[in-house]
């Protein structure tokens, strides 16, 4: 099973809408194994946005990220990466198709109200920088019978 990090960006808990994005992953068939509410310092904002720190938008970014309050979760899933990046849509809200989280609730690039890891590589590396492993459950999901192969549920 693969694992992704979504982080619930400031927008979206000052707005509200992070009950909704965890109900868009949760009706997908997504295994949500780690949450928690959490304030962002430089020190994390730097390792996870470590390609973007030199560029002129970082600083802005930063800023953003610290404040208010986010939600970090971890999810897991077949596959589940390609199926998060369709549900959370374009970076770009105005290029998000229609029925993703950013093309329905976001407008402005930079207030694009969620982060999703973009590969399965990324995505282990983010949720384990965000999550402890004892922060992480492990539990059967009764309804993996009805969504998944067999093969796609070892």
């Amino acid at each position: 099973m693969e694992r992704t990090l979504i982080i619930a960006k400031p927008d979206a808990v000052q707005r509200g809408l992070v009950g909704e994005i965890i109900g868009r992953l949760e009706r997908k068939g997504l295994k949500l194994i780690g949450m928690k509410l959490a304030a962002l310092d430089k020190t994390i904002l730097r390792a996870h946005y470590a390609e973007h720190v030199e560029k002129g938008f970082y600083a802005g970014l930063e800023d953003f990220m610290k404040s208010s309050p986010v939600v970090l979760m971890a999810w897991e899933g077949f596959e589940c990466i390609d199926s998060v990046r369709t549900i959370v849509g374009a970076t770009n809200p105005r290029m998000a198709a229609p029925g993703s989280i950013r093309g329905d609730l976001a407008i402005g690039v930079g207030r694009n109200l969620i982060h999703a890891s973009d590969a399965k590589e990324s995505g282990e590396r983010e949720v384990a920088l965000f999550f402890a492993e004892a922060e992480l459950f492990d539990y059967d999901k009764s309804e993996y019978m009805h969504l998944y192969e067999d093969f796609e549920r070892s």
